[in-house]
């Protein structure tokens, strides 16, 4: 029979055999390779992202747009006359896009032209605004805070050759329009006049046949 001696000393040299035998297997083992970036798919970029998003701490302004919580919207100080007021501020920090149409069958380039005299105009009133012509008379501007997005339509409404600008589904007519529908009134107006004026003439003419008849 072994003495404990014996066994202690025999339990050790199996301890010993382990340890050294696991060491071999770390030494001959291939360090995984890492993925090259540049062969990369879109489910490795979304998980190096959400990795780096976990990591780091990214201030709320460079959040995308879908993970920034919406500001909060004090109801007491909305006039409900004025439905405006609450579009404003549901739209505060959120990108929002208005569209505007150039007035008199403009050329793309005529549009280029005039619709960036009013990007320059917004931008020297303080407007983060970017610009994209998307036809030959119509034009997009994105602002970034969708709340200053009413107060560029009533600057562009002004606009001579204007037509019309939509805001969220809503469309308000330009000057030009404003100016085409008075035009189209005085025309209007013109050719009633001139009817008039015709259907008058032979009943003079009939008064004084009739006055011939009595003589």
């Amino acid at each position: 029979m072994a003495s404990p001696l014996q066994r202690c000393v025999g339990f050790l040299l199996c301890v010993t055999l382990i340890y050294v035998f696991a060491a071999d297997e770390g030494k001959n083992a291939k360090p995984k390779k890492k993925k090259d970036i540049r062969d990369y798919n879109d489910a490795d970029m979304a998980r190096l992202l959400e990795q780096w998003e976990e990591d780091d701490d990214i201030e709320e302004g460079d959040l995308p747009e879908h993970k920034r919580p919406s500001a909060p919207v004090d109801f007491s100080k909305i006039d409900p006359s004025k439905p405006e007021e609450l579009l404003k501020m549901t739209k505060k920090g959120k990108t929002l896009m208005v569209f505007a149409t150039v007035s008199g069958d403009p050329t793309e380039k005529e549009t280029e032209e005039i619709t960036s005299l009013w990007q320059g105009s917004l931008f020297n009133a303080n407007f983060d605004i970017q610009r994209f012509v998307v036809g030959s008379n119509r034009v997009i501007f994105m602002l970034r805070d969708g709340s200053y997005a009413w107060e560029v339509k009533d600057f562009l409404v002004a606009q001579d050759r204007c037509a019309d600008v939509t805001v969220e589904g809503q469309v308000y007519p330009g000057k030009a329009a404003k100016n085409d529908k008075a035009k189209e009134k005085d025309r209007n107006n013109i050719k009633t006049k001139k009817s008039d004026n015709k259907d008058k003439k032979p009943s003079k003419e009939n008064n004084k046949a009739n006055k011939r008849e009595d003589l």
